[in-house]
């Protein structure tokens, strides 16, 4: 059986692509650990259970990055990855606006901002 090291890294890798390694590689020395527990505990760990599709877990991370706050770039590629994993644009806009009750309307504006970019972003890479 792979490790867990080994069965994070490919998930990671799946569902990232090069944005995953990059990621990984912009830890400094000191933190380098904190790419080992990614992989180890989110990717293999949580990402390895086969109960939740992806497209899921991605709107569960959108929806806990929104109501943490201050969390921009976690949200841009969390809600890439969404798209990635198959959820819409209008499935990531509705589950934008369903936090609006839940975690207020400044940290939603601040979603739909990034959102926007993201979804600009990936609309203008495939016009190219």
């Amino acid at each position: 059986m792979e490790d867990r090291y080994s069965q994070g890294f490919n998930k990671m890798e799946s569902q990232l692509g090069e944005s995953g390694k990059s990621i990984l590689a912009s830890f400094p020395e000191k933190f380098e650990d904190i790419g080992k527990y990614i992989l180890e505990f989110v990717f293999a760990d949580l990402g390895g259970r086969n109960i939740l599709e992806d497209k899921y877990r991605e709107m569960i991370t959108i929806v806990s990055l929104i109501s943490q706050g201050d969390t921009a770039n976690q949200l841009k590629l969390h809600i890439s990855c969404a798209l990635d994993a198959g959820l819409t644009e209008n499935e990531v806009a509705e589950t934008i606006i369903q936090c609006v009750p839940h975690v207020g309307f400044p940290k939603v504006l601040n979603a739909i901002s990034i959102a926007s970019f993201v979804f600009e972003q990936r609309n203008e890479d495939e016009n190219e």
